[in-house]
C-alpha cells in the first residue's frame, strides 16, 4: 500500500510540474467578449468564487510519512472539503478552506511505554484555515487568459479530530477520555495544484495538500519528537460568482492585455495614417488633372533664375546676389550681428570708482565742477576703447519736494551723460536715470548722511 501511494504522489507531482507547459490559451488581436482593458478595477471581473472537493486522506505525504516513529502502514481514506476565495490580483487571492474526513494506518512501533498498537483511526471533525493562493500562469505576453492555472497555497488554521486506537488484542480505546476524546490543534496547510477552465465560470480543480499539525496527537500515539503530518489529494469544482458577462480575475493576464491594447491602438493609428496618405495622394492626382500641367509648364514652374533655390514663380526677391542666404520666399535673410562679450577688469572698475569719487556739482545745480573733468575724461576714453555700456542713476537727499529732487537727480545724470558723449562716448550705450530721494544709503537726519545720499551711481557692463 505504501509503495502504491508513493507512486501516485510522484505521478501527481509530475502533473503539477508539467502544468505550465500547456497552461495558456491562444490570443488574437481582435477584442473578444472576455477582453478587459489594462488597469480596470475589480468591478470588471468576477473576484469571488466557491469550490467543493473530494479525495484521498492519508498519513503518507510527498515528504514521507510519520514512518517508524508512529504507524508504519498508512491507509487511504475518504476526505471532502469546500472553500470560498477572494481574488485580489490576477496572481494572488485569499481563501477560507474547510475539509473533513478520516485518517488511518496499521502496525505501530513500540512507544515509550512498550505498547504496540494494531491500528488507529482518526476522525477529522473539521479543519478550517485561511490561506494565500498564488496563481503561477498569468504573466505570459502572448496569451490573453489561462486555460490551465498552476497554483500554490499556504496558510494557517485549526482542526478538531478524534483518534481511536486498536490494540493487538482487538480492544479499542480513545486517545483521550476528556472532552469525549476530541482534540483541537493548529496546523499549516501547504498545497499545489492545477485548475482547468472548462467554461467561463467553472474550473476543474486537481490539488494536493500537505497538512503539518502542531502536535504528535493525530494518530493517538506520541512517539519521538516529530509532529504529525498528512496529505489530502483531491479533485473538485470551482464556481466563479457574479455576472456571466465578466471574466474571472484569476484567469486574467494583465501583461498580455497591455500588449494587446498597445498592438490594437497601433493598428488603429496605422490605418488612420494610411487613410490620410491615400486621401492626399488622391488630391494630388486631382490637382494635376485639373491644372493639366505640361512638360513646358512644369519647366517654367521650376525655373530659378538667380539660383537661390526658390523657383521664380514663388520668388518675391528675384536676382538676389549669388551666395546670398534666403528664406522660403526667396528674400535675403537678415544679417545676425555677432555679439561680442566684454569683461570688466579691476583696472576698469578703478577708472569708474575714480570718476565717482571726484564727481562734484555746484550746489543745488546740475553743473559739473571743473576738477571732476580729468577722471570723467578717463572714463569716456574707457567707454570708447572697450565699447562698454554705462548706467547712470542719480539720487538726492530728502531736502526739498519730491518733484524737485526727482528733476535735479535726472538733470545731474543727464549732465554726466552729455559730458561723456562730448568726449567721444557712444550716447546709445549710456543710460541716464533720476530717482530723486529714493533708496538712501545713509540717514538724512545728519549733514554727513545727506551728503552721502546726494550721489550718482555708475554701473559698467
Amino acid at each position: 500500500m505504501k509503495s502504491n501511494l508513493k507512486k501516485a504522489s510522484l505521478l501527481f507531482t509530475g502533473i503539477l510540474m508539467g502544468g505550465t507547459l500547456f497552461a495558456q490559451s491562444t490570443d488574437t488581436l481582435h477584442v473578444s467578449t472576455d477582453y478587459v482593458k489594462p488597469f480596470s478595477g475589480d468591478n470588471a471581473f468576477r473576484t469571488w468564487s466557491i469550490g467543493v472537493s473530494g479525495g484521498v486522506l492519508t498519513p503518507f505525504t510527498i515528504f514521507g510519512s510519520n514512518g517508524k516513529q508512529d504507524f508504519t502502514s498508512p491507509n487511504a481514506e475518504l476526505g471532502y472539503g469546500a472553500y470560498i476565495k477572494k481574488q485580489i490580483l490576477p496572481s494572488f487571492g485569499i481563501q477560507a478552506d474547510f475539509f473533513a474526513g478520516k485518517l488511518s494506518a496499521d502496525h505501530s512501533s513500540p512507544n515509550s511505554a512498550g505498547l504496540i498498537f494494531k491500528s488507529y483511526a482518526t476522525k477529522i471533525q473539521y479543519a478550517a484555515s485561511l490561506s494565500a493562493n498564488y496563481t503561477l500562469a498569468n504573466i505570459n505576453w502572448h496569451y490573453k487568459k489561462t486555460a490551465i492555472q498552476p497554483y500554490f497555497t499556504m496558510g494557517v488554521g485549526t482542526m478538531a479530530y478524534k483518534p481511536v486506537l486498536t490494540y493487538t488484542d482487538g480492544s479499542v480505546s480513545n486517545f483521550k477520555t476528556d472532552n469525549n476524546g476530541s482534540i483541537s490543534e493548529l496546523y499549516i496547510p501547504v498545497g499545489a495544484g492545477l485548475k482547468f477552465n472548462v467554461s467561463p465560470g467553472v474550473n476543474v480543480d486537481l490539488g494536493y495538500q500537505v497538512n503539518f499539525v502542531y502536535s504528535d496527537n493525530v494518530d493517538g500515539d506520541i512517539y519521538g519528537s516529530t509532529n504529525d503530518k498528512f496529505s489530502y489529494a483531491h479533485i473538485g469544482l470551482e464556481f466563479a460568482l457574479g455576472s456571466r458577462s465578466k471574466p474571472q480575475l484569476a484567469t486574467h493576464n494583465p501583461v498580455s492585455s497591455m500588449r494587446h491594447e498597445y498592438m490594437w491602438e497601433n493598428e488603429q493609428t496605422k490605418n488612420q495614417l494610411q487613410g490620410q496618405i491615400d486621401a492626399e495622394k488622391a488630391k494630388n492626382v486631382q490637382l494635376r488633372n485639373d491644372l493639366n500641367v505640361t512638360n513646358a509648364n512644369l519647366a517654367k514652374l521650376t525655373q530659378d533664375s538667380d539660383g537661390d533655390g526658390v523657383p521664380d514663380a514663388f520668388d518675391k526677391c528675384l536676382n538676389t546676389p549669388a551666395g546670398t542666404k534666403v528664406d522660403g520666399t526667396g528674400c535675403p535673410l537678415p544679417v545676425v550681428k555677432s555679439v561680442t562679450k566684454v569683461y570688466v577688469t579691476e583696472e576698469d572698475n578703478r577708472v569708474v570708482n575714480e570718476a565717482v569719487r571726484n564727481l562734484e556739482f555746484d550746489f543745488n545745480k546740475a553743473t559739473i565742477r571743473e576738477h571732476s573733468f580729468v577722471s570723467l575724461n578717463q572714463l569716456a576714453q574707457l567707454l570708447k576703447d572697450k565699447g562698454f555700456n554705462l548706467k547712470l542713476a542719480g539720487y538726492t537727499d530728502n531736502v526739498g519736494s519730491v518733484a524737485y529732487n526727482l528733476r535735479l537727480s535726472q538733470d545731474r545724470a543727464e549732465a554726466i551723460k552729455t559730458y561723456l558723449v562730448s568726449k567721444g562716448a557712444d550716447a546709445g550705450k549710456i543710460q541716464a536715470e533720476g530717482h530723486g530721494k529714493a533708496n538712501p544709503i545713509a540717514t538724512n537726519k545728519t549733514a554727513a548722511g545727506r551728503q552721502q545720499n546726494r550721489r550718482v551711481e555708475f554701473s559698467l557692463y
